[in-house]
């Protein structure tokens, strides 16, 4: 049964997103108490994560990055919030897709389920090349690694390595990649993926390795 955290101060919503989503056999913790979200978290490791961005005390992009440092789940943010730089910001503070309210409590079941379908494909080892270079994917994780030094992943983040890993050396163009990342969206642009991708390459250089990933302009990336 798989795990959904439930981050919502909006009691009634709260409520009726969890019993929804129990009525398809998930197994859901629809937190009351917003502190120590990123513990909650950790303890309870859920294989998906709903986040309002407006909570008591400090707001969704905080917590993201506190959950960011603990668990390489999908965050999913939902908010009544339609302005591109909220969306933008969700994507650069580690989340991996944006819901917007009001929404249908269908339509958030069918998106869960076709992010964790996609979540696990991404962390599958026929998807995953795990060395390049003394660059290290470690697939249950969803970690990066080089020599000591390691990084957790997001989704989205694992996916667009494991894409560049697959063929080193040569080019992916953006289309594909956004195809790949986000084929039932319609929010997401081309500014989006570039935020994805420098939060990937700070990564990358946080554990040594600097400019591993280059742009080709007006084509897309490579890893050299």
């Amino acid at each position: 049964m798989e795990k959904v955290l439930v981050i919502e101060d909006e009691h009634k919503l709260r409520h009726l997103i969890a019993t929804y989503l129990e009525k398809w056999n998930f197994s859901v913790l629809a937190i009351e108490s917003f502190e120590e979200i990123d513990q909650v978290a950790a303890d309870w490791k859920p294989d998906i994560i709903l986040l309002d961005i407006n909570l008591p005390s400090f707001d969704g992009f905080y917590w993201c990055q506190k959950i960011r440092e603990v668990t390489a789940a999908p965050i999913v943010f939902i908010s009544s919030r339609t302005e591109n730089m909220d969306i933008v910001m969700a994507m650069n503070v580690g989340g991996d897709d944006y819901i917007q309210k009001p929404f249908s409590l269908e339509v958030l079941t069918a998106k869960l389920k076709a992010i964790l379908r996609r979540s696990k494909t991404s962390l599958s080892p026929e998807t995953a090349f795990p060395h390049y270079n003394g660059l290290k994917l470690n697939v249950d994780k969803a970690t990066i690694s080089f020599g000591e030094k390691e990084a957790i992943l997001t989704k989205n983040e694992f996916l667009i390595l494991s894409i560049l890993m697959k063929k080193p050396g040569q080019i992916a163009t953006r289309d594909a990649i956004m195809r790949v990342l986000w084929e039932d969206e319609n929010f997401i642009d081309d500014n989006t993926l570039t935020v994805n991708m420098n939060r990937l390459r700070k990564k990358l250089e946080s554990i040594g390795r600097k400019e591993v990933i280059h742009t080709r302009k007006g084509q897309g990336y490579i890893l050299q």
